[in-house]
């Protein structure tokens, strides 16, 4: 078996374009992606009401989180004086390609980071629910097709 060298297979970056320019944010370091990854979770844990590790969000505070995650497009987008929420946006697309992999980077990018454009729109979804919900002739849940004994007759009988 020949194997590859490895540079060549993980030599990624991602592709971000605004304003008619196409920024390559190149593929963070071990360190920046495990802080990325931690603060992540961190973030998830907070949302869902859970304690948070003070620390992993004191360290991420103490650093450009931001200039970090962009490499060297962050300088790049400052002398061009790309606008701050497109920045914004570049930043946490590239958190999102750390932290998941660039579909779901690309996902967020043209979401523009609004998780209702993410989702499926509400019919689509009563859709995607009501075909998955629907059980086969074959169906193994174990309901009976018998009709339910009328409820209420043992009562009359006792009187």
């Amino acid at each position: 078996m020949a194997f590859e060298a490895l540079d060549e297979l993980l030599d990624e970056s991602l592709e971000l374009p605004i304003g008619g320019r196409t920024y390559k944010v190149p593929a963070p370091s071990a360190e920046i992606g495990l802080r990325t990854q931690a603060l992540i979770n961190a973030a998830a844990v907070a949302a869902d009401g859970g304690r948070v590790d003070e620390q992993v969000l004191g360290d991420a505070a103490e650093r450009d989180l931001y200039r970090e995650v962009l490499g060297d497009a962050h300088e790049q987008m400052v002398a061009d004086a790309v606008p701050w929420p497109a920045l914004k946006h570049s930043a946490l697309t590239a958190m999102v390609w750390i932290a998941q992999d660039k579909s779901a980077a690309e996902r967020f990018w043209n979401a523009a980071g609004d998780p209702s454009r993410l989702a499926p729109n509400r019919a689509a979804r009563r859709r995607s629910d009501a075909a998955s919900s629907t059980k086969s002739r074959g169906s193994t849940s174990g309901t009976s097709t018998r009709p339910a004994p009328p409820r209420g007759k043992a009562n009359k009988r006792r009187k």
